[in-house]
């Protein structure tokens, strides 16, 4: 990468960052949909950063507090998310050795999906859902954080509409997310996949990363949510236009 590069690669993190923290959503595929669609770094390499900073955020949250976690349902939907993490990192392998056009599609359509969730409101429910709907979810979101190390969109729809209270939920999405970073994580370093690039582009985002959340808690935003999210929105549908259509164009040519 040139330094042109990794300098872009910075403004994507921080782009990615400042969305997070003010909406609490999708870092992973806004930086992946951005750097993708510049063409900085492969998606394997930039999936791996995200891992390592999801890692990192769940230390500073955890740090001092223990987790509030619904076990009945949290524990199996865990373990199914798990077993597609895994499902995700040989979906990733392969795709990365046989088809990056299909790969960098379907991570265009994640993120359409990504984007669209954004915007609708997930409607609280009365009652708890079933155990089968949390397995479904969480199966969706391994498979996701495995492929894209960006499990989120699946789960934060679902669990937003449980009746439980705001820590629990904030909670299981940041243990859940930090589970399958780790389990990723193995598996790539098992598979010696972590590259020297993944590794300098960690170091490179984590001060960066580290310092606008600390940025942001300090001092919140006073802008309108709804305004940041459609704008937000409109980045993270830019992005995924711009990976889904050029296949789409190309096939029906």
């Amino acid at each position: 990468m040139s330094v042109a590069s990794h300098l872009l690669f910075l403004a994507c993190v921080a782009l990615a960052s400042a969305a997070q923290n003010l909406t609490g959503f999708a870092f992973g595929l806004i930086l992946l949909g951005l750097t993708a669609v510049l063409h900085l770094a492969s998606l394997g390499d930039v999936a791996n950063v995200v891992s390592v900073l999801v890692l990192v955020n769940a230390a500073i949250t955890f740090g001092r507090t223990r987790p509030q976690l619904a076990w009945p349902v949290f524990g199996p939907s865990l373990a199914v998310s798990l077993l597609g993490v895994g499902a995700g990192v040989a979906l990733l392998g392969w795709f990365s050795a046989q088809q990056v056009t299909l790969l960098r599609f379907l991570l265009g359509c994640a993120i359409v999906v990504c984007a669209c969730m954004l915007v609708l409101r997930a409607s609280a429910r009365a009652r708890q859902s079933g155990l089968p709907a949390f397995l479904f979810f969480s199966s969706v979101s391994g498979v996701m954080g495995g492929l894209f190390a960006s499990a989120g969109p699946p789960m934060v729809y679902h669990l937003y509409r449980q009746p439980w209270p705001a820590d629990m939920i904030r909670h299981s999405l940041i243990v859940l997310f930090a589970a399958n970073a780790v389990l990723r994580l193995a598996l790539v370093l098992a598979h010696g996949q972590f590259s020297l690039t993944a590794l300098w582009l960690t170091l490179e985002a984590l001060p960066l990363v580290t310092g606008l959340t600390w940025l942001a808690r300090r001092h919140p935003s006073r802008l309108p949510i709804e305004h940041v999210r459609r704008a937000v929105f409109v980045l993270l549908l830019i992005a995924g236009l711009a990976l889904v259509l050029p296949p789409v164009l190309a096939l029906s040519a």
